[in-house]
């Protein structure tokens, strides 16, 4: 008898969030597609408190990646999944019920074969009073689909076939952040479509104190003036020079949110604007190590 092998293979990179796995587990447990067909891969990222489940659902296998760096732990995932179709997602998102089976209906009706597919990224404050900087990353969330627009996605809520993955020899493990977005520009560029897939939605859980915003600013910025070339370095290291306008511009145009609300993630992006400067000084000038969380 011939062994059958999944369809899907969900891959979650994890660093110091393995209490957030458990509820994870609970709503890919509960996905309206077959559990026969998905496994899911858990892949440690070193940790410094290793606690995974005791008891783990039929087709969860859990590993661990000694290279730091979530594209690293999603690297060493797909090696050890087995599915064509490589499913990536956070540790801190919930995907709805019927995530798996919105994207499997569209990778089956896609006219190319070489088709990347990102969901919906929804970022939840969650019920009762939120602080100003809960408010400010709702405001900006992860618009995934303005992201698609503009040729990227998030890793967040992103299928990939996993033919195009290898092909392409996977994300960059250099990356801390913005791998993602790097290995979706080098699929396209190869000849693959990105589209986005507006019923295939995950909740991404806020932000809410602005240590846990001064971390994913100094990563992202860090990332940007250390990965890439020369002269795509300096670009980021010009730009975050320039007042983020833009972002502004976008938060006070929110319709249906108290104008408060609007001025108070103006308010917050400017703190995360002096923030950027300071780690684009540390990272490119002086040649300190980006900071990975």
């Amino acid at each position: 008898m011939m062994k059958s092998y999944p369809d899907f293979s969900v891959i979650v990179p994890v660093y110091e969030q393995w209490e957030m796995i458990p509820p994870l587990l609970e709503c890919l447990g509960a996905q309206t597609l077959s559990q026969h067909l998905f496994e899911v891969i858990l892949v440690d990222n070193g940790s410094t408190r290793f606690a995974p489940p005791q008891a783990l659902p039929e087709g969860v296998q859990v590993y661990r990646c000694v290279t730091p760096g979530s594209y690293a732990a999603r690297n060493y995932g797909v090696q050890k999944a087995v599915a064509p179709w490589l499913a990536f997602i956070d540790a801190d998102c919930r995907p709805r019920r019927d995530w798996l089976a919105t994207l499997r209906e569209a990778a089956l009706t896609s006219s190319s074969g070489g088709c990347l597919f990102a969901g919906r990224v929804e970022v939840t404050a969650g019920e009762g009073r939120t602080t100003r900087y809960g408010i400010y990353d709702v405001l900006k969330g992860i618009p995934q689909e303005i992201y698609v627009a503009r040729g990227y996605a998030a890793t967040a809520n992103l299928l990939v076939p996993r033919c195009v993955f290898e092909s392409l020899g996977g994300f960059d493990e250099g990356r801390f952040s913005g791998g993602d977005a790097d290995f979706c520009r080098r699929a396209r560029r190869a000849g693959a479509c990105l589209r986005f897939v507006a019923g295939a939605c995950v909740s991404h859980s806020v932000r809410t104190s602005r240590a846990a915003l001064v971390l994913k600013a100094r990563r992202i910025k860090g990332a940007q003036v250390s990965s890439g070339g020369l002269w795509l370095r300096l670009g980021w290291f010009v730009r975050t020079f320039l007042p983020p306008v833009h972002l502004y511009a976008r938060y006070l145009r929110t319709v249906g949110c108290p104008m408060k609300h609007r001025l108070a993630a103006v308010v917050v992006q400017s703190e995360l604007w002096v923030v950027e400067i300071v780690e684009a000084v540390r990272v490119y000038i002086l040649g300190r190590q980006a900071e990975r969380r």
